[in-house]
């Protein structure tokens, strides 16, 4: 007999014979038909468990990570208001169930059993995700659908916290959380030590301690072992009991009285005083971690017995018979009439359609577009107040930088929820200036100044998406990005796939990136590789190579992000920034005016420079630049040419690149990425597939950039373009 038939077992024989365990009397504050509600969702999440194992076993379900031992959380949801955003641990079952309660009880229709147990069999007529994933999350109840990525979802939960905040202040036009509103994220206590958990943690006490407003409550389940490695005896209430910045409370998760209790006092807490707690919950985990799991292979046989002995729907029948809530028999039969009614339910779900195709399966990785009102962007008096001296050089060539600046002006004066956020972007204007005056000309709540965590500053980010904000957030060096990626791969792309499109989180990720850099930084001031953004589904990343792209492209960027809901990233290469010779000193060749605020360069829309035909040159930032510098020599072999501009490395605008090199003989890819998972790779195999022409490509070694002299050596370069070119076409013949 496996350990969830002896826990059923164990669970009938005992109530039936009165056999409960100790503890301490119910405490006051929930009253007896919201706790016989509460074991009402308790008992459906452990049926919802026992019948998951059995779907697998028939080859009906999908997922058996359950919730058994974690029912408390149904008191927990009690404690809070159906519209507090919840990002919820995996094994909060019950906590989703209590909150379908609460709503059907506002506005009715909840049929939670049947929703759930469409998740689990993977049928596309799951509400939440379509029959993509098993997952907690309901778009009516305010439960953004989440990965397993362990404790990911915390960051989000700061930034979907401080947003509340920010929108009392500011309201943007998409808001979905109450200006009242608080938010919850819940996590084990295994998730408690994962750096990305302790980043949140750690972000919510820096964020405290200096009066912004952050309400947020932090829920650790505490069942003392993730996977088969035991938590110390002690350790969540020593590691978060004494956290500056954040309140500390701790519940027997295993009784729901006690746990409604002090979940109530911490939300509470959290809603008046808009700052943050931390709920220490103690519970037991049932079953081991998974249904392919068997505790009893690194547990003692004691051990496993005392937890199940230890059954929160045990304690539940005895705390609700004492409270005058509801008989032991009474409590039985509500078990045994729920375990009857999911597995009556669960053989009808089995029956429901899957997905079929492929088109199907990926039909939720784009969100879908909104309607935003129209805008007719800023007026130019408040133009001439908010840039001052800045307008009358609009009319002179400027390098990319200070372009960058100027459309990152009129976008925030245009679009009131657009808030920039990342190390540095505020008092200092970034590294290299690109945000210079932000922070005076709209304020520390718009320009906001984050610690140094990647992690956090893209958490920040998605948080605020989920309320209707814009972000631009800003990563320093492409390198720093890699402590954080997952926050773009696995959370922020994966939102809308996972929730059907009913969930989104847009931004525009500004990352200054890729080499060139004359004697600065090495690797991680110029790292050269996209491979970890290129293939993440529904991510768009654009990249300028000139000051007036790039402020074309910035706007359609946010636009894709306001509009379309996008995560979007603006890729812009730092030795381009200050950027203003061409061919030789002054000749600000590579400068450009300020375009016109109707000017944007549309999605998939590619650069073509020149009318050649021998020759086109295949490329994208720094490339773009070297390109023009070899042209000269190029053309005094006698090769027409043309050089076109990617503008937009994913997804990759392959009608535009087939049009635009339509006509020439041959084509030279230039990718100033690593040869291995560079652009350089899809575009071959793009020319290649469409036998379009005779096809050659320069791209960077498969090394790190060096610091010093040699910074430029892995690196295309013109000398190296003219003669890739010359090779290719046959030395000009």
């Amino acid at each position: 007999m496996d350990r969830a038939e002896i826990v059923h077992q164990n669970f009938l024989s005992r109530v039936a014979s009165g056999d409960l365990p100790a503890g301490a009397p119910p405490r006051p504050g929930l009253r007896p038909h919201e706790a016989v509600s509460l074991f009402h969702a308790q008992v459906l999440s452990r049926a919802l468990d026992r019948t998951s194992r059995a779907m697998q076993a028939a080859g009906q379900g999908f997922y058996t990570i359950g919730s058994s031992g974690h029912e408390g959380m149904a008191a927990v949801a009690r404690a809070l208001r159906p519209s507090d955003i919840a990002f919820l641990h995996y094994r909060d079952a019950a906590f989703q169930i209590a909150r379908s309660d609460q709503v059907a009880e506002i506005e009715g229709g909840q049929q939670i059993a049947w929703d759930m147990l469409l998740s689990f069999a993977c049928s596309s007529e799951d509400p939440t995700s379509g029959g993509r994933h098993k997952v907690l999350g309901s778009k009516a109840l305010m439960i953004p659908p989440q990965t397993s990525t362990i404790a990911s979802h915390l960051p989000k939960a700061v930034g979907a916290a401080y947003s509340i905040g920010a929108a009392r202040r500011r309201s943007p036009e998409h808001r979905q959380l109450p200006l009242d509103a608080i938010a919850m994220c819940s996590f084990g206590d295994a998730s408690a030590n994962h750096s990305t958990a302790q980043g949140a943690i750690n972000t919510a006490g820096w964020t405290s301690i200096q009066s912004t407003p952050l309400p947020l409550l932090f829920v650790c389940e505490d069942n003392g072992i993730g996977i088969s490695t035991k938590t110390p005896n002690g350790w969540i209430q020593l590691s978060m009991e004494h956290r500056p910045g954040i309140k500390y409370f701790k519940a027997n998760g295993l009784d729901m009285f006690e746990t409604f209790t002090v979940a109530s006092e911490a939300a509470d807490y959290v809603r008046n005083r808009r700052k943050p707690a931390f709920l220490h919950l103690e519970t037991v985990r049932l079953y081991g971690h998974a249904g392919a799991d068997v505790p009893t292979t690194y547990l003692s046989k004691a051990e496993v017995e005392a937890d199940e002995g230890n059954d929160p729907l045990l304690h539940s029948v005895r705390l609700m018979q004492e409270a005058g809530a509801l008989e032991p028999a009474a409590a039985l039969k509500v078990y045994q009439d729920t375990c009857a009614r999911t597995e009556r339910i669960a053989a009808e779900a089995a029956t429901r359609p899957h997905l079929a195709s492929a088109d199907e399966v990926r039909a939720s990785l784009i969100p879908p577009k909104r309607d935003c009102k129209p805008t007719n962007g800023p007026d130019e008096e408040t133009r001439a107040a908010t840039f001052g001296a800045d307008l009358k050089a609009m009319k002179d060539p400027q390098p990319m930088n200070r372009l960058i600046n100027w459309a990152l002006t009129d976008l925030m004066l245009e679009h009131g929820e657009i808030v920039c956020m990342g190390e540095d972007v505020g008092r200092k204007g970034g590294v290299y200036g690109v945000t210079q005056k932000l922070q005076s000309r709209f304020g520390p709540d718009r320009v906001i100044d984050t610690l140094l965590d990647e992690q956090s500053i893209l958490g920040l980010a998605i948080g605020m998406g989920h309320n209707g904000f814009v972000p631009i957030p800003e990563i320093q060096f492409l390198a720093y990005l890699h402590n954080a990626e997952d926050q773009i791969r696995g959370e922020a792309a994966t939102l809308p796939f996972f929730s059907n499109g009913q969930f989104s989180n847009p931004m525009v990720l500004r990352i200054a990136g890729l080499g060139y850099q004359k004697g600065f930084g090495g690797h991680f001031h110029n790292d050269n590789s996209l491979a970890v953004l290129r293939d993440i589904p529904g991510v768009v990343i654009a990249c300028p190579s000139t000051g007036s792209d790039a402020a074309q492209l910035l706007r359609e960027c946010v636009r894709l992000a306001r509009e379309e809901q996008r995560v979007v990233v603006f890729l812009e290469p730092i030795a381009l920034y200050p950027m203003r010779d061409l061919h030789k000193d002054q000749d600000s060749g590579w400068m450009t005016t300020y375009p016109s605020l109707d000017q944007r360069i549309g999605l998939g829309e590619v650069g073509v420079h020149g009318e050649g035909t021998d020759l086109a040159i295949v490329t994208y930032g720094n490339g773009h630049f070297l390109s023009k510098q070899a042209l000269p020599e190029l053309q005094a072999a006698g090769l027409g040419t043309r050089i076109v501009d990617l503008r937009w490395l994913a997804p990759l605008p392959t009608e535009a690149l087939l049009a635009a090199t339509e006509g020439c003989r041959h084509v030279l890819i230039v990718d100033e990425c690593r040869r291995t998972g560079s652009q350089s790779e899809a575009l071959m195999a793009l020319f290649a597939e469409h036998s379009m022409h005779s096809t050659a490509r320069i791209a960077a070694e498969d090394c790190f950039i060096a610091t010093g002299p040699a910074y430029a050596v892995p690196l295309p370069s013109k000398d190296g373009i003219v003669a890739a070119a010359l090779t290719l076409c046959g030395d000009g013949s």
